[in-house]
């Protein structure tokens, strides 16, 4: 009987050490991709004083800040279809670099807009059109950032 009991614990104790290596693998940490910025706008001076900046990312994130905000707005897909579309029909990436106002201009307001790594300058009274439809767009997106605060509507809505 001592010996059964003895086979008995062992077995018991074979069993434990056993079942531990037996475990389940523990799933690989997945790290996140970190967002890309999609567009990154600046509007400076102006009679207006602004000194605005929109940082829109690829996953819908939009920051908007600015002398009296500093806020964080979420963009669906359609929103960034539309955003890409904009730029598209602008033909930013054939635009020049910058478009300065002439020499002695008063209270022009200067934009610095970033879209997939290109960068255009421009200053009131010089902006091409296309260019200025997409600022144009840029500032309805920066104008609405209190609507965001008052109502949960989607960013679309509010567009269209």
């Amino acid at each position: 009987m001592k010996k059964w009991l003895v086979l008995l614990g062992l077995l018991i104790i074979a069993i434990i050490i056993v079942s531990g290596c037996l475990g389940s693998k523990t799933p690989p940490v997945s790290h996140p991709l970190v967002p890309a910025v999609l567009v990154d706008y600046y509007r400076t001076g102006g009679f207006a004083g602004f000194n605005d900046r929109l940082v829109i990312f690829d996953n819908g994130v939009a920051v908007v800040s600015g002398k009296d905000i500093n806020r964080e707005i979420e963009l669906n897909q359609s929103d960034i279809d539309r955003i890409n579309m904009i730029f598209n029909k602008s033909q930013f990436s054939m635009l020049e670099g910058n478009y300065s106002a002439r020499h002695g201009s008063v209270d022009v307001i200067k934009y610095s807009i970033s879209y997939h790594s290109k960068t255009v300058n421009a200053e009131d009274s010089a902006i091409p059109p296309s260019l200025q439809t997409v600022i144009d767009e840029l500032n309805r997106i920066m104008t609405l950032r209190s609507m965001f605060e008052r109502t949960p509507q989607p960013f679309t809505t509010i567009l269209n």
